[in-house]
C-alpha cells in the first residue's frame, strides 16, 4: 500500500431509532457486525465496522438511535455514545426513512447542525417507493432542511446506491495512514459479538418492555482444541421476568440458545457449546455502576 496516497477516517451513522442504521452498516460490510431487530433501541453501543475502498480505510461507526427523552440511565449512556461519535467523526451519515419525517429526525438534525460537522443525508428504504419519480419531492424536502454535503437515496436492504455512497465517502476522508490492520473487520471482539447475538435472539422472542430490561454478560469463554465453550448470563431487572425469559419447561431459553449457538458457530467457524442462565440484577439499567460493570460506555 502506498502510504502517501492512503486515506482513513470515521463515518458515523446517526439517526433516530429504527431507521435502518445497523442494516446499512451490515450491508456495506457484506457481513453482520451489528445485530438487527424490528424493535427500536436494539443498538446500545458504538460499533466500528472497517471497510476498504481502494486506498481508503473507512471506519463506519454504528451508533445507538438518538432519543428525544432520556428516561433511564441507559438512555443517557446511549445518547452520550452517539454524541461522542458525532464529535469524533470526519463525516456524518444522517439516515432518515423514506416517507417518514418524525420529531426524532428533527431532533437529530438539530444536534448535527450544532455540531458543525459535515453531513451526508441518506434517505433509506427507497426501495419501497412506487417509482424514482415518487422519490423526488422527498429528496427536495430533505435537501431544504440543511446544507448537506450530498444526498443519497438508498436502500440498506437491497444495497441500492450504496457503492456510490462509499465512493463519495472514500474521496472525502483525509489523507493519512490506516488505523486498523488491513484484515480487520470491527473493533469488537468475539465475546462482545456473542453477547449481542444472544441479546438479538432474546429480543426477537420477547414482547413489549421486557427486551429493554435485559442485557447479556459472557461469564466464561474457553477455546480449547478447536471448540469454544461459552457460559453467558442473561440479566433481567425483575425476578418476575425470569420465568418469562426461561419459558414453559425452559423451552424459550432453549430456542434462544439454539439460535444463538448456530450463529456464533457461523461467526467463529468452530463448534460452539453455549450455556445460558437467567439472573436478576435489580434496576441495572438505572444504575451507572451496574452499566459500567456490564460494559456500557459512559464517556
Amino acid at each position: 500500500m502506498n502510504e502517501q496516497a492512503s486515506r482513513c477516517g470515521f463515518a458515523a451513522i446517526v439517526g433516530r431509532p429504527n431507521v435502518g442504521k445497523s442494516t446499512l452498516l451490515n450491508k456495506i460490510l457484506g457481513q453482520k457486525i451489528s445485530i438487527v431487530t424490528p424493535k427500536p433501541q436494539t443498538t446500545r453501543h458504538r460499533i466500528i465496522g472497517v471497510h476498504i475502498a481502494r486506498q481508503t480505510q473507512i471506519l463506519f461507526v454504528d451508533t445507538p438511535g438518538i432519543q428525544i427523552q432520556s428516561r433511564r440511565a441507559i438512555d443517557s449512556v446511549m445518547n452520550r455514545n452517539a454524541q461522542q461519535s458525532i464529535a469524533d467523526a470526519d463525516v456524518l451519515l444522517f439516515v432518515t426513512e423514506y416517507g417518514k419525517w418524525k420529531d426524532g429526525d428533527e431532533h437529530v438534525l438539530n444536534m448535527l447542525r450544532q455540531s458543525n460537522q459535515p453531513v451526508i443525508a441518506v434517505l433509506n428504504k427507497c426501495d419501497t417507493a412506487a417509482s424514482k419519480v415518487a422519490l423526488l419531492p422527498h429528496l427536495q424536502a430533505l435537501s431544504e432542511r440543511h446544507d448537506f454535503l450530498a444526498l443519497f437515496p438508498a436502500s440498506a436492504k437491497s444495497g441500492e446506491n450504496l457503492n456510490q455512497l462509499i465512493d463519495y465517502i472514500a474521496d472525502y476522508l483525509p489523507v493519512g495512514p490506516w488505523l486498523f490492520p488491513a484484515d480487520a473487520e470491527t473493533d469488537k471482539d468475539s465475546k462482545f459479538r456473542c453477547a449481542e447475538i444472544i441479546r438479538e435472539k432474546l429480543m426477537m422472542e420477547l414482547q413489549e418492555e421486557i427486551p429493554y430490561g435485559l442485557t447479556v454478560e459472557i461469564e466464561s469463554w474457553e477455546d480449547d482444541s478447536g471448540r469454544v465453550a461459552v457460559a453467558a448470563i442473561i440479566w433481567c431487572e425483575k425476578e418476575s421476568q425470569k420465568p418469562i425469559i426461561i419459558g414453559k419447561q425452559g423451552e424459550r431459553l432453549k430456542r434462544v440458545g439454539t439460535a444463538a449457538r448456530k450463529e456464533v458457530k457461523r461467526m467463529l467457524g468452530l463448534p460452539v457449546h453455549l450455556q445460558l442462565w437467567a439472573k436478576t440484577r435489580r434496576n441495572w439499567a438505572d444504575s451507572m455502576q451496574s452499566l459500567r460493570s456490564l460494559g456500557y460506555e459512559s464517556t
